[in-house]
């Protein structure tokens, strides 16, 4: 099943970065709206095992707790999601929502009780995974030497799927790198030849 129509790769490319950018966007307006609100939207990140908590699976990686918090995640989300959009806007829409529905699963499923859980960052990590495996499932030189990049330059990011650092979700972190393993084997699946 081909995911994308074909586009001329400037397109798609233009496509690609202008999706990244306004998501980056949204991220942006979205932390500017909770700073004036007191940063009471961060309620609606995922807080596990609770009813209202799943509404956070949708939100979470939306919102995040603060200026910094956004700033760090910004450059990664405009690069890899600029990646994961630029060889086919709809296999790279469908990655990001497999990541995003298995990172925000996981997180309600196994953190800690009576914690919130938001940022982008398991979409970073989700993102970075299936950059650094599609390759492999799709058989396409190009795709496998931009993933052996990718490792190399930011392979060590990866270790931020370990339990360490307070207040940072590496159950987060670790999720979003699942989603991005299980959408890069079952999107890589479905490149055609």
């Amino acid at each position: 099943m081909n995911l994308d129509r074909p586009v001329d790769r400037p397109s798609r490319w233009l496509r690609a970065a202008a999706l990244s950018a306004g998501f980056v966007a949204v991220l942006w307006l979205s932390e500017t709206i909770d700073s004036f609100d007191h940063n009471r939207l961060d309620a609606y990140g995922v807080r596990p095992r609770s009813a209202d908590g799943l509404w956070g699976i949708l939100f979470a990686p939306l919102l995040h707790g603060g200026w910094r918090h956004l700033e760090a995640n910004t450059v990664p989300v405009l690069l890899l999601g600029f990646l994961v959009l630029a060889t086919g806007i709809g296999r790279g829409l469908a990655a990001t929502a497999i990541v995003w529905l298995v990172a925000g699963v996981g997180v309600w499923l196994t953190a800690p009780a009576n914690t919130v859980h938001v940022g982008a960052s398991g979409l970073v990590f989700g993102w970075l995974v299936y950059l650094v495996l599609r390759g492999f499932f799709t058989h396409r030189a190009g795709e496998v030497i931009l993933g052996l990049t990718l490792f190399f330059l930011y392979g060590g990011l990866l270790l931020g799927v370990l339990p360490g650092q307070p207040g940072i979700s590496w159950q987060g972190h670790l999720f979003g790198a699942i989603g991005g393993g299980l959408a890069a084997a079952l999107l890589g699946r479905r490149d055609p030849a």
